[in-house]
């Protein structure tokens, strides 16, 4: 029988669970009077967070550590000047979609999202470089060579000692790429929801050094697992003349009881599904599992199959997974699903088994061989860029953390853009709404690769036009099959969709301030310079520009529908309607500032000097006060 404590609560020990849900990487493991070991609180790494500069105080305790850790903790925490520049040449849909291309360094991206995004992600999917001896920052076998890119981004000094070349003979090895992880890894997890799932692929290099970073950040209780998954048959030798022919996937949770809260696996099935459909006949939320076989082919379950309507399914590949009898009475049951042309099971929430079982830890069954690369090379019809990974890996991962709603998927290492390719592949085949963010360097290719003699000099370019040609063949596969299935009266109620399918994206790059430098103490001015202060804008920077960064500093979600229209001959701008209005026009009149408050937007923003008078400028506080008092007004 469980004792009442009969003592006032520990506020120690809450303060300390609260200090463990902001920053899990500073309480760690140490030694009490009696010797044993008990959780503390790491004032050295709390002081670091809350620090502007490097702390010092070394003690010894439980920890992964390297050095230069203390800049990397800086690097992540450091506030930078830094906007997202829209680019809507190089954009599709750019008006509709849900979806984001951002094009530049990631580190900085996950910084200028911290405020959008803060705990809306439901999956991140990385695929780091692995850490093969080579320089690295980005993509495996992509070197960044130029020196002010890393001066630029904090990550190498000015004598270049922080990212030098990373080869076997520096004693470095493996701190420069943990230096490099760990300050992306810490702004990613900021990102995620509560029930939130990262996924790292990584290879035998770094999975030990990976899976201790990520308990640090995300708190060892927060690992689920490794997943391993065979990239081919044959393998590849190594110096110790053994085959490598298999990689990993790290799975970490923001919070492991509201991660696993939704995800189940099935009995019958090989994957995971969640149950995210609606049954009309009352029996509650269900999923569906495939009926064919993964393995190869039976007598018993080798068969046309023939339902009730005197339609013909034929055999899959390797068979049916059940014999024709249990097909049929799951038919009569009301258990089949007609998903397009293949037929599946609903498998009920109230009927589950294996409550809380979340996958195999073997990936076995996905197709063998370097299928990543021969996915690009159809679409391009050359080969232009190396080792992708495969679409079935990241619509595996999908499966197990993400359902139909409109979840949001981050990958911040995006490459050839295998991920969005997998986010468009999954919502045309389930009927879903994910939306993809991609955030990939402009890494230079190498002018000797097929890519670049097709005309794609950086890595970002290839991303781009593969989610370009991916999104339209995966449209154009959809309208046929839709067609198909209408014209035979087969499509099931509840699998029209009722928007289309978006395979558009936004593209923003990562940029310098829109807002004009200033560098000068009073006493260097002199009346040239005023003049060029006159205008706190950068040249060349529009009023498009100046809009994102005023979404991002006010947290406003980048994807929002825009519309422009002309108000007493200024450019105005609606954001999702009254979300937020923006005129960045010079010379506003009291007569705009009146029009504007009549359409009572949640935030109203104006050019610090876009008003055609200071009166104007006083009084446009008071109208909108007047005419719609709870808009919130701001100016740049």
């Amino acid at each position: 029988m469980d004792k009442l404590k009969m003592h006032s609560p520990n506020l120690t020990q809450e303060n300390m669970s609260r200090i463990r849900e902001l920053f899990p990487n500073c309480v760690t493991e140490a030694r009490d009077e009696d010797g044993k070991v008990k959780l503390a609180v790491d004032f050295d790494l709390l002081r670091q967070e809350l620090s502007e500069s490097i702390v010092e105080g070394p003690q010894e305790r439980y920890r992964l550590d390297w050095p230069g850790k203390r800049e990397a903790l800086l690097a992540a925490n450091a506030p930078i000047a830094k906007t997202l520049r829209p680019c809507r040449e190089e954009s599709v849909d750019f008006d509709t979609t849900k979806n984001l291309y951002i094009e530049g360094d990631n580190l900085d991206a996950l910084k200028l999202l911290q405020e959008t995004y803060l705990g809306k992600v439901k999956m991140i999917y990385i695929d780091p470089p692995y850490n093969t001896g080579n320089d690295f920052i980005y993509e495996d076998d992509f070197a960044e060579n130029t020196d002010e890119f890393l001066r630029r981004s904090n990550q190498k000094d000015e004598e270049g000692n922080w990212l030098v070349a990373n080869t076997e003979s520096n004693g470095r090895f493996h701190s420069d790429w943990l230096s490099m992880m760990y300050p992306r890894l810490k702004l990613a997890r900021n990102l995620l929801r509560e029930d939130g799932l990262l996924f790292i692929s990584i290879d035998d290099n770094e999975i030990a050094n990976m899976e201790k970073l990520c308990s640090a950040i995300f708190g060892n209780e927060n690992f689920i697992n490794h997943f391993v998954w065979k990239k081919n048959s044959s393998g590849k030798t190594v110096s110790r003349e053994f085959p490598v022919n298999i990689e990993y996937i790290l799975m970490f949770s923001k919070s492991l009881i509201y991660s696993l809260m939704n995800v189940y696996k099935p009995l019958s099935d090989s994957t995971v599904a969640t149950y995210n459909r609606d049954d009309k006949d009352g029996r509650g939320k269900y999923c569906t599992v495939s009926l064919q076989k993964t393995k190869s082919p039976g007598p018993e379950t080798t068969y046309d199959y023939e339902d009730n309507t005197g339609k013909i399914w034929s055999c899959p590949s390797k068979g049916w997974r059940m014999i024709q009898q249990k097909i049929k009475s799951l038919e009569n049951d009301g258990r089949l699903y007609l998903d397009g042309n293949t037929l599946r099971e609903k498998c009920y929430w109230n009927e589950r088994e294996n409550e809380g079982q979340i996958a195999d830890t073997l990936w076995d069954d996905l197709p063998e061989g370097n299928i990543g690369t021969g996915e690009v090379k159809r679409l391009f019809s050359s080969h232009i860029f190396d080792n992708p990974k495969p679409i079935g890996l990241i619509e595996r991962c999908l499966r197990i953390s993400s359902k139909t709603e409109c979840d949001i998927i981050l990958d911040f290492f995006s490459g050839s853009a295998t991920t969005a390719h997998a986010v468009m592949q999954l919502n045309a085949e389930d009927g879903g709404k994910r939306q993809f963010i991609m955030v990939q360097l402009p890494e230079p290719c190498d002018e000797k690769s097929e890519a670049y003699k097709a005309g794609y000099t950086t890595i970002a370019e290839i991303g781009k036009e593969r989610i370009r040609r991916a999104g339209a063949k995966i449209k154009a596969e959809l309208d046929a099959q839709q067609n198909q299935n209408a014209q035979a009266s087969l499509l099931a109620p509840d699998t029209q969709r009722n928007t289309p399918l978006d395979i558009g994206f936004r593209v923003l790059k990562v940029d310098s301030s829109n807002m004009a430098d200033v560098y000068y103490t009073p006493d260097t001015l002199n009346q040239s310079m005023l003049d060029m202060m006159t205008d706190n804008i950068k040249l060349g920077r529009t009023p498009e520009d100046l809009l994102f960064q005023v979404l991002l500093d006010w947290g406003v979600d980048l994807t929002l529908p825009i519309r422009k229209e002309t108000i007493l001959g200024k450019t105005v701008f609606f954001v999702d309607e009254n979300v937020l209005v923006a005129c960045f026009d010079t010379g506003l009149t009291e007569e705009l500032i009146k029009e504007l408050a009549r359409a009572k937007p949640l935030r109203v923003v104006f050019r610090d000097n876009g008003f055609s008078s200071d009166a104007v400028k006083i009084n446009a506080t008071q109208i909108f006060w007047q005419l719609s008092p709870g808009t919130e007004v701001k100016a740049i």
